[in-house]
């Protein structure tokens, strides 16, 4: 693997890193405390192409490849993992799937305006009784005519106030089971749709998070992104892009968790010096930061090995996996390095650490990345 950026790349770095910190940065504690969805800080994000990232420029999109995609959301993530997930979600989740897989009716009505970053979208996968099986969808649809009705309800959905599409997975023929579930866009606003109160939440609290209802919703048939039954199929595949996000998300609460770490450790003095003469300190610090560059190179080759169009599953599982277990660990470190004021919001680690912890949940528990990356060499071998 060439570790070396280009030069386009690492200006999309470069200007991820001053958006993050100029515009993202001054609000963030209050946006937090709040559960202030940041509507300004998006369409900013979108007017600079970070909301489409990877999409063709035939489609409105950036035309950047996933390595550019994963240095600027570690930079958003860094200063605002709620700001990065948000962009996660519309970058891996609804216009990926979009791009590859919608019929050109949806790339021309609904992919154009994602990728702009006019409209916002969401996925809607889970469910109150499927959430890591997946397979086990309760929402159904049945056809009339050139529509179809949707009935049930979709849980955890990020982007789920403020969206304009939604990605629904829903069961069209239940004596399929997995074979029969599809994928329809849904618009915001249709009637029978509906979006339940925000949840109160441990952390991202500035990305919104709610349940949805579907209560006799129908949606044009041509609607259905892929094929009828392709549902199931379209969800996994999307998701194998998503965890590259995620981990990139991860890896961005680490890096800002080691960061904060090193320079409260050059200031703060104990025993009549700089606890970062203290070698309990030290030992903190390496293990943070070497445990931050594997996450890092194992994001990035998922990232290199999907821009190749090589087989990535079970090194996106890999990278996910990996990299939300060492963010949760870093920020705890950096929390024990601050002491007491690790503890306070001022000093921004306490938010990393509520943060850090969605990351090993949403988009694949670590248990089931364990699954996949299990499956993935058993198969090889």
């Amino acid at each position: 693997m060439n570790f070396d950026f280009t030069e386009e790349q690492l200006m999309i770095q470069q200007t991820a890193k001053e958006f993050a910190e100029a515009e993202i940065a001054p609000s963030s504690i209050h946006r937090d405390i709040n559960a202030e969805f940041p509507h300004e800080i998006i369409k900013k994000l979108g007017e600079l192409g970070f909301l489409g990232m990877m999409v063709s420029p035939d489609y409105g999109g950036a035309g950047m490849d996933t390595v550019s995609y994963v240095l600027a959301m570690t930079e958003i993530s860094k200063v605002d993992a709620s700001c990065g997930v948000i962009m996660s979600v519309n970058n891996s989740l609804v216009t990926w799937g979009l791009e590859t897989y919608g019929s050109e009716f949806i790339k021309q009505k609904y992919l154009i305006p994602l990728a702009k970053g006019e409209k916002l979208g969401a996925f809607a996968l889970s469910e109150p009784e499927a959430g890591s099986d997946a397979t086990n969808q309760r929402t159904l649809a049945h056809r009339e005519g050139d529509f179809f009705v949707l009935d049930g309800i979709k849980n955890w959905i990020t982007n789920g106030q403020n969206a304009d599409y939604y990605l629904v997975m829903a069961q069209t023929d239940v004596d399929k089971k997995h074979k029969g579930i599809t994928t329809f866009l849904v618009e915001k606003g249709t009637e029978g749709f509906e979006q339940a109160k925000k949840e109160d939440k441990l952390g991202i609290r500035s990305s919104d998070t709610c349940s949805l209802t579907f209560t006799n919703c129908k949606v044009p048939a041509e609607n259905i992104v892929w094929e009828e039954g392709k549902g199931f199929n379209f969800a996994m595949n999307t998701l194998n892009g998503g965890r590259i996000g995620i981990a990139s998300q991860a890896l961005g609460i680490a890096v800002a968790s080691l960061e904060a770490s090193i320079k409260y450790a050059k200031q703060r003095k104990a025993f009549g010096t700089e606890i970062a003469n203290h070698q309990a300190i030290q030992f903190k610090i390496a293990e943070m930061a070497t445990k931050v560059e594997a996450a890092k190179l194992l994001t990035l080759q998922a990232a290199a090995l999907k821009d190749a169009h090589k087989p990535y599953v079970k090194e996106s599982a890999m990278a996910k996996y990996y990299a939300s277990k060492i963010s949760v660990e870093c920020t705890l470190e950096a929390i024990q390095i601050h002491g007491g004021y690790g503890y306070v919001r001022e000093y921004l680690v306490e938010r990393y650490l509520r943060d850090a912890k969605i990351t090993e949940i949403y988009e694949g528990t670590n248990e089931i990345q364990r699954i996949v990356i299990a499956r993935s060499l058993l198969s090889e071998h």
